[in-house]
């Protein structure tokens, strides 16, 4: 025992003595972190195609190329070298590939032909093609654009009309219908549909027409349809229901790729079904599904519809956490699935024939994958301590895993990026809540640091070992950070996730509560100097601390919400309110018994408030009635809203901002290092900060 604790302790300092050579992390080293991103294998699995991001802070700039990895000699070139290119697509016979660029200023699909190496255009559409998509037999592209119905696939006369209406003498909105704005943008009689262009007759078709939103909004983009193995059909998702923005009912279309009747394949479910995929022999559709109506955080199932018998089957019934992205085996006997589970989204494998389901990658916050016909599997995760990079193994095997790409070396060879450890708290009913910590710079056991706490948003998602901006800045000012998954969070078991509905600042605000209390034990913890912060629900659970509790010396509140009536009649998708408060502000006590603004008479702690004017989920009213209730208090209080933004800042041109004001904020009452820019100046633009190192 004594020789282990010795080898512990010789290990920490060890530990100290590598990241003190290197400097703490900067909000310009967010700027230098690349992704990869879109990784799809050819059809003989000898490349694999992925796209990168890169970011110019100085500039003001990104960019995107596609580049191709050898599976043999695990080297990787680029394939595009112009900044503009992303989401490469192989053709079936992998001659070439279809990628978007926005070269011609229009994000337009574009095709590299391998046998003569030069790139030529394919759509010329006015509007710009989003989240293309490409047919098997490489005829048809199908993409989604914002259209007038009656203008239909014109785009032509759609990109006039918008200009007319954009730049016209009256500049107002008019609504008949709820849903009449989303996220930051108002929709003026626009919908979402799906045109296919057919490169042989060189037409566009509106194969989606009406008052529907088809494909329906995520706000993680991804695919707006699938096509059949033979290219004959297309399977979409969109809600037909009277009103879109009180339910979450989705459903499974499909319909010719030359357009016509489409036909409704989950009419019988009147919760969500989407993200459809067809079986490699086109017998069956894969999709994940919900099974409660208006309920957007009901568990994620994997489900399965039988083309020829019209049946479905619910495969993952006995797994109790959401399924997210998936893809079929080259074989169809199986699928591979990511599952969020404890901070973690491991890769499953679920076998059709006897519906046995079997974890295939442990222990790594996966956020894309593909595998080939062998059994090897590429993948891209982070840690908290490492950006992400594609990997590889092999399935089945005792293979150790192969790290592919290093676009990040140079910044973790010279930048200490620290990594997260676990803690585990009893919390509310006596569950377990999870806590990451991730310990500051040039950490010294025996010194006391500040301490920040980090609710998220959601509240239904969950906090993962994975690379964050704000995992590093903080802990590179000086600070300990923590990072709780409490009640309501995913990943633990849907009764965790489901206990929050009807019951938001009860359950986490006591499991918020016992993790401060566990956290202000730790020797190397400041109990005097403990702030807390949060975005959206996160920033909700800052107004709520306001009025429960004084503990905390300051608190910083991103579009968050304080007055819960009024934001049920100011956010555009009425489903989540509606059924997390049970009813409507005249039938449900409980947006008044959970509504921040009620406890006004116990405000007392200086608080940051930061909003966006297009914010559109979160109307920035609640922050700005927030702020003025503050003052006129007395309470120290600071408002920042982004005119342009909406419910997440833009990276480049508002998140220096963000991360400064709060290190301002937060050096100021828990007195960590300084803000390395004069935020009013910022905001201002008076500090030019684009050139200076930040250090």
């Amino acid at each position: 025992m004594f020789r282990k604790f010795v080898f512990f302790v010789v290990s920490v300092m060890s530990m100290t003595v590598v990241h003190a050579q290197k400097r703490a992390f900067t909000i310009p080293d967010l700027y230098r972190v690349q992704g990869v991103y879109g990784i799809t294998l050819s059809p003989d699995g000898k490349q694999l195609a992925y796209y990168s991001n890169k970011s110019d802070l100085q500039a003001g700039t990104s960019s995107t190329n596609i580049y191709l990895l050898d599976t043999a000699t695990k080297k990787s070139k680029a394939l595009t070298t112009d900044g503009k290119s992303s989401a490469p697509v192989w053709s079936k016979d992998g001659k070439s590939i279809f990628f978007t660029s926005t070269l011609s200023g229009q994000p337009q699909v574009y095709r590299y032909d391998f046998a003569t190496g030069t790139s030529v255009q394919i759509t010329d559409y006015a509007l710009g093609v989003g989240d293309a998509v490409i047919s098997p037999n490489n005829r048809y592209i199908a993409f989604s654009a914002q259209v007038y119905p009656d203008l239909g696939a014109d785009g032509k006369a759609n990109a006039e009309a918008i200009r007319k209406k954009n730049e016209g003498r009256v500049q107002a909105h008019i609504a008949d219908r709820l849903l009449f704005r989303h996220w930051t943008e108002y929709e003026d009689g626009r919908y979402s549909h799906i045109i296919i262009y057919d490169t042989d007759t060189k037409t566009y078709t509106d194969v989606t027409p009406g008052k529907f939103v088809s494909p329906i909004f995520s706000p993680s983009g991804g695919e707006p349809c699938v096509f059949s193995p033979d290219s004959k059909e297309i399977c979409y998702v969109s809600n037909h229901t009277d009103h879109p923005e009180a339910n979450t009912n989705a459903d499974l279309w499909t319909v010719s790729v030359q357009g016509g009747k489409a036909e409704n394949l989950t009419a019988d479910n009147t919760a969500w079904d989407g993200s459809p995929q067809y079986s490699p022999d086109g017998k069956y559709i894969a999709y994940r599904m919900q099974k409660v109506p208006g309920y957007e955080s009901d568990r994620f199932r994997l489900a399965l519809y039988d083309r020829a018998t019209r049946t479905k089957t619910v495969l993952t019934e006995n797994f109790d956490n959401w399924v997210d992205d998936y893809r079929w085996s080259s074989d169809g006997k199986s699928i591979y699935f990511l599952g969020e589970e404890t901070g973690y989204e491991p890769l499953f494998k679920i076998d059709l024939k006897t519906q046995s389901i079997k974890k295939v990658i442990a222990d790594r916050a996966i956020s894309g994958f593909d595998i080939d016909a062998k059994g090897n599997a590429y993948y891209t995760y982070s840690t908290t301590g490492k950006p992400i990079a594609l990997y590889e193994t092999r399935l089945g095997k005792k293979s150790k895993e192969q790290q592919l790409t290093f676009l990040n070396q140079a910044l973790e060879d010279e930048v200490d990026i620290r990594p997260s450890e676990t803690m585990w708290v009893k919390g509310a009913d006596g569950d377990q809540i999870e806590v990451f910590i991730v310990k500051p710079h040039n950490f010294d056991p025996h010194r006391r640091y500040p301490l920040i706490i980090n609710v998220h948003g959601g509240p239904q998602m969950q906090w993962m070992d994975s690379f964050r901006g704000d995992w590093q800045v903080y802990p590179g000012a000086g600070y300990v950070v923590a990072y709780p998954n409490p009640h309501g969070s995913t990943g633990y078991g849907q009764a965790f996730t489901r206990a929050i509905s009807g019951n938001w600042g009860s359950k986490p605000y006591e499991d918020v509560m016992k993790v401060t209390d566990a956290l202000e034990k730790l020797e190397y913890v400041d109990s005097t100097k403990i702030g807390a912060m949060g975005w959206s629900y996160g920033g909700y659970f800052m107004n709520w601390l306001q009025g429960h509790t004084k503990r905390y010396k300051c608190l910083a509140s991103m579009m968050g919400l304080y007055n819960l009536p009024a934001m049920w009649g100011t956010t555009e998708e009425l489903w989540f309110p509606n059924f997390d408060c049970e009813g409507q502000p005249w039938n449900s006590d409980l947006y008044r018994k959970f509504s921040p603004n009620q406890y006004v008479k116990n405000f007392a702690t200086p608080t940051l408030i930061i909003t966006g004017e297009r914010d559109y989920r979160v109307s920035y009213n609640q922050s700005l009635e927030y702020f003025t209730t503050l003052q006129t208090l007395g309470i120290p209080s600071r408002l920042i809203i982004f005119s342009n933004d909406g419910h997440w800042p833009n990276n480049l041109k508002s998140m220096p901002v963000y991360y400064n004001a709060h290190l301002e904020w937060f050096h100021k009452y828990l007195g960590g290092e300084p803000a390395p820019w004069d935020t009013e100046k910022m905001v201002n633009n008076q500090e030019e900060y684009f050139n200076k190192a930040g250090k």
